[in-house]
């Protein structure tokens, strides 16, 4: 099974990580693929690059095996929508391969606003990294598309290549990228909330110097 985390990855980290990294663990995926969005397209134009956030994904998950850096939303015009990078995921790893998107349980409950969303059952798993206490209720259409698609064991999901919703508990940790930019904006330290790596390379490039979100 081939794990997918998505996002602006801006910047990446100890909160991407750390639950991916239980995901990986837990359902005993082959991998998981970071694929950096290059034009979100639910939420603001990030602060640097699709390039730069790239690079920083790159630093945060080298040492991790099966941690993977994919650029393929960069290489495609357009904004980013998740549909067509799991298009192309199933393209690439054929008909059989079950594939997992793994989503925060916000995200998740924003799911009916995203393009074409009905569709990415068809193309894969829906992996949902659950922290305690957070719980639904779901929108009314969110609750109608998951009832029968539930399932309750990580075996289940290697039976199809796609169409299950899995909760999978995950380690709460409360890590704003938003946070982490004000931070650097006002000089302050952001370490130990993303790797010491990332951290440099922001501080080498002048990263988020002025950022007011």
């Amino acid at each position: 099974m081939i794990g997918i985390l998505g996002g602006t990855f801006d910047p990446i980290h100890y909160g991407h990580l750390r639950p991916a990294l239980e995901v990986l663990d837990a359902l005993d995926l082959a991998e998981v693929r970071f694929i950096p969005c290059r034009i979100p397209a639910h939420r603001a134009t990030p602060l640097i690059t699709a390039e730069q956030r790239l690079a920083l994904v790159r630093l945060a998950i080298v040492d991790q095996v099966g941690f993977v850096a994919d650029d393929r939303e960069l290489r495609r015009e357009g904004p980013s929508y998740m549909v067509d990078t799991l298009a192309s995921l199933r393209a690439d790893y054929g008909d059989d391969t079950p594939l997992c998107l793994i989503l925060g349980s916000d995200a998740f409950r924003e799911l009916p606003a995203w393009h074409r969303w009905r569709d990415l059952g068809h193309l894969a798993h829906i992996v949902v990294m659950q922290r305690p206490g957070d719980l639904p209720p779901f929108p009314p259409a969110l609750e109608e598309f998951m009832t029968p698609r539930r399932v309750y064991a990580a075996s289940a999901l290697r039976r199809e290549p796609a169409g299950g919703i899995l909760f999978q508990p995950v380690t709460q940790l409360h890590i704003s990228a938003t946070r982490i930019r004000i931070l650097l904006a006002h000089g302050q330290s952001p370490r130990y909330l993303l790797p010491e790596a990332v951290l440099a390379s922001i501080r080498d490039q002048a990263l988020y110097l002025g950022a007011t979100r």
